[in-house]
């Protein structure tokens, strides 16, 4: 029975599915804006939400439980720099989605993901 397992497992592992969205958060950070497939961004969204909602207090604690979540110290710089102070007045919704066109190859919904 799944009862209370909402959450999506992609058909990995769940070493490696943490690591993919790590590598999703770090890229959305660098970039601001990414394409992938319509679940991951809708998983991705919730975890991007803390992750930002931690940097925008800034303390030391918040930036190591951030260098522990999302990796590399330079991610989380930027992150508590320049993103999290641009929703220092808003309560949460720091994402939007953004649904494009199938990808070509197989068909899968894909997504934009990026800031507000």
């Amino acid at each position: 029975m799944r009862h209370h397992d909402a959450n999506r497992k992609f058909g990995r592992e769940k070493k490696v599915r943490t690591a993919l969205f790590r590598s999703l958060a770090v890229s959305l950070i660098r970039d601001g804006k990414i394409k992938t497939t319509e679940a991951k961004a809708k998983e991705l969204r919730p975890y991007m939400e803390k992750l930002i909602t931690k940097g925008r207090s800034a303390t030391l604690a918040s930036r190591r439980v951030l260098i522990e979540k999302i990796g590399g110290p330079r991610s989380v710089k930027k992150l508590i720099e320049e993103i999290a102070p641009r929703y220092e007045n808003r309560t949460g919704g720091y994402t939007r989605i953004t649904k494009i066109a199938p990808r070509a190859g197989d068909a899968s919904k894909m997504a934009i993901i990026e800031f507000v």
